[in-house]
Formats: structure tokens, C-alpha cells, sequence
């Protein structure tokens, strides 16, 4: 079940999932600005569109356990939003079937900024005994609350979904039959395809695109310990072989850190991927920040930073 709070029509987004038009709402307004950028996300027309007020979902699912995720978006307070103000301007409380699942939630102070999309994660989440799960949003002193979407999952006991991204504008299957799902989450960077094959994979399709640059990651997750994999690939090629940009190209050194946490230092991925171009590196025991996010940051030393995908892996006990 995907709902788009506010949008009259439903929509595809970049990974091909459909998204219904608002709908099981009670109370609140339908809220359209005009273009406006959107940090974080490939589809940042979902977040121009929202449901505001005091307000209610009423959504009709099926006996189980499901994974609840409420997606948001600053847009109108904010320094060079239509309303003025920032952190503080919106504060609201969410509950799913009576029980309290955030409060005292400021989108702009979750996100790090206006105009950011910013997606938060519940697990264990069941229908009430009507059949139905039951959101309600209530803004606080005299704030209204807000939200872009909805999206409900078939859940995992005890833990998220594994989530794996590709830099990349489409969806992939790859040879081991696992989905991954078109970059999200990033700000900074710049996507880059190449006609040329890599070497050390049996997929090698998997790593025809990256990004590029000076950028990171905010990938929301729950509560609970992680393990995160890095895919990179280096090209050694005729040069002429190449589609993107050649300024993508030259000195690969550049630093990866995990919430602050150092994960690379002085990462040279050409001299890494001197026998092979694919070059995959596993780090375990990693937990989310207070906002319930893996901010991965990459940082150029020399030349630029580059990413072609990531695994973020529950680590269940």
C-alpha cells in the first residue's frame, strides 16, 4: 500500500512502484506548491504534495506484520521557503493504533534542513482488531501537522527490510535474483554511466553507473546494529570506451565516514582495484544516529569520491 497524502492523481515512481492518490484520510487540507527543489530524493514531485491539519488514516490491511514508512518534507517554513522560520516552526505527534510512535517531531530538525525529503521507519506493525491501521497527526502548540506519503510494507520480525541502492535512475535485478532500488537518499554528487565493461564480476551490468563527487547518504533505518556493503568499481579502459563525463575520471582517493565514523581513510580505488576493477568493502556494527539515519559521507582527498551501490543488512541475533 502506497498513499501520496494530498496528490489527486496517483503516480510511478523511479523504481516503478505505484502510488495511489490520496485516499482513507480524515481532516486536514490538501497542500500543492509550485516547483520547488527537493533534496535527497530522485522523485521530488511526491513531496509537492501534502496532507496538513489535524488529520487521520484509516488504512484496511490484512492479519500480519507489516513495515510502516511516513515520508515527509518541509515546504513552507524554512529561509527561502513561502513561510518563514525553521527548526520549531512545525512540531507534531504521530500514533499508529493509540500508541505513540514519534513526538515532539520537527521535520526541519530531522532532516537537517527545509525542503530535504526525510523518511522515517517503524517495524512490527499489525492492524488493530478492526482490520485496520489506524495514523493519526496532531501538530502541537497550535502547529499543524504534515505528511507526503505513505508506505506500507510486508514486514520482517524484528528488524527492517534489507535495503540495497544503486546509483542509478532505474531499478535493477541483479544475477543473484536480490532488487535494487534507484539512488535515493543522496545530496551532492553526480550520476555517471560507461559503455565500458568492468572485470571481477559475473554481473558486470550491476556496475555501469556511479556517483560522483563530493556527496552522502541518509538512509533511515530502526533502531538496532547494521552491517553496511560498499561497491565500487575502477575503470582501466581506453578512455574512448567511456560515456560520462571524463572529469569523473583521473585520482580516486577520498574518505568514507559513517555517522563521523571513520570507515575509510585515504580509500585509493584504482590501487585497490589494480588486479580486478570491482572492488566491494563490508563494514559491521554500525548504528543509526538520533534521527534514525546511516549518514554516509564521502569525501574527496584527490580527485573525487565515487559510489556505484550500497547494502544496508539488519544484523539479527
Amino acid at each position: 500500500m502506497r498513499i501520496l497524502a494530498g496528490e489527486m492523481r496517483s503516480m510511478v515512481d523511479h523504481a516503478g512502484k505505484l502510488w495511489l492518490a490520496d485516499t482513507e484520510f480524515t481532516g486536514g487540507s490538501a497542500v500543492k506548491i509550485g516547483a520547488q527543489h527537493i533534496g535527497r530524493t530522485l522523485d521530488p514531485a511526491f513531496y509537492r504534495t501534502s496532507r496538513q491539519g489535524q488529520f487521520r488514516y484509516d488504512i484496511p490491511l490484512k492479519p500480519g506484520i507489516y513495515e510502516l514508512r511516513l515520508f515527509f518534507a518541509e515546504t513552507v517554513y524554512g529561509p527561502v521557503m513561502t513561510g518563514t522560520g525553521g527548526e520549531g516552526s512545525r512540531i507534531m505527534t504521530v500514533k499508529a493504533n493509540g500508541q505513540v510512535i514519534l513526538t515532539h517531531f520537527d521535520v526541519i530538525g530531522d532532516a537537517g534542513a527545509s525542503g530535504v525529503a526525510d523518511v522515517k521507519v517503524f517495524t512490527g506493525i499489525s492492524p488493530a482488531p478492526d482490520g485496520m491501521l489506524h495514523l493519526e497527526f496532531a501538530g502541537q502548540d497550535g502547529k499543524e501537522a504534515l505528511l507526503s506519503a505513505i508506505e506500507i510494507l510486508p514486514g520482517l520480525e524484528g528488524h527492517i527490510r534489507p535495503q540495497r541502492i544503486l546509483a542509478r535512475q532505474s531499478p535493477y535485478y541483479s544475477n543473484d535474483s536480490r532488487w535494487w532500488s534507484p539512488d535515493d537518499y543522496f545530496e551532492g554528487g553526480q550520476l555517471a554511466s560507461y559503455a565500458l565493461e568492468v572485470t571481477g564480476t559475473d554481473d558486470p551490468e550491476l556496475y555501469e553507473t556511479e556517483r560522483w563527487g563530493n556527496f552522502s547518504y541518509a538512509i533511515p533505518v530502526t533502531p538496532g546494529r547494521y552491517a553496511v556493503v560498499l561497491h565500487f568499481a575502477a575503470r582501466h579502459g581506453n578512455p574512448g570506451e567511456m560515456v560520462a563525463d571524463m572529469a569523473a575520471h583521473g585520482a580516486h582517493i577520498f574518505n568514507v565516514f559513517c555517522n563521523g565514523q571513520t570507515l575509510l581513510l585515504n580509500f585509493d580505488l584504482p590501487r585497490e582495484a589494480a588486479k580486478k576493477d570491482v572492488v566491494i568493502r563490508r563494514f559491521a556494527g554500525l548504528e543509526p544516529n538520533a534521527q534514525g539515519k546511516l549518514v554516509l559521507s564521502f569525501v574527496p582527498v584527490s580527485g573525487y569520491a565515487t559510489l556505484t551501490g550500497i547494502e544496508v543488512l539488519p544484523e539479527v541475533r
